[in-house]
């Protein structure tokens, strides 16, 4: 038995594996502040970006099951009725751009350093955790009727991520 930490038998660094865990809760915050909304909104978007991250447990892509495992650990796991704490950035066009810089900053990573595999599916992954928060509430509408399920500011976060992660 050794006392190496699991990221290293990936083949990962300690800062490498620290941008891996900490980009979904960002891709997370970010898509859920791409267009203000009420509190309730902003936590059931919350919510479901947290259970697409915590359901990543599960995956085959050993990669994509240990990040999540981690995520869920240090931040809260759903199945436990844990909520993480809601993250508003000063900046949340700034955070959005910060936010891409890093996914295109892991996409160099997973392509010089993970399985094709691992690479491809944590890359969808984050995908999956943009769309799911972003299609969690619908924004403006009167009671919760109408309204857009996806904002024009939503949509080009969710692109622009799927962009910054294409080869």
């Amino acid at each position: 038995m050794t006392d190496e930490p699991l990221y290293t038998s990936l083949g990962f660094t300690d800062a490498e594996w620290g941008l891996l865990v900490g980009l979904p809760q960002s891709v997370l915050t970010a898509a859920s502040v791409a267009t203000p909304d009420s509190a309730r909104k902003t936590r059931a978007e919350t919510a479901a970006g947290l259970d697409v991250i915590a359901d990543a447990r599960l995956s085959a892509s050993p990669l994509v099951s240990a990040v999540a495992g981690a995520i869920v650990t240090e931040v809260a796991d759903p199945d436990l009725g844990e909520e993480p704490p809601v993250i508003e950035p000063g900046d949340p066009i700034g955070y959005a751009e910060d936010v891409l810089g890093r996914a295109a900053e892991a996409n160099a990573l997973l392509t010089a350093k993970a399985e094709p595999a691992d690479a491809e599916t944590y890359k969808h992954w984050l995908v999956e955790i943009a769309e799911s928060v972003v299609t969690a509430a619908s924004t403006g509408g009167v009671l919760g009727l109408g309204g857009e399920s996806i904002t024009e500011t939503e949509r080009v976060f969710r692109d622009d991520l799927a962009k910054a992660l294409a080869d």
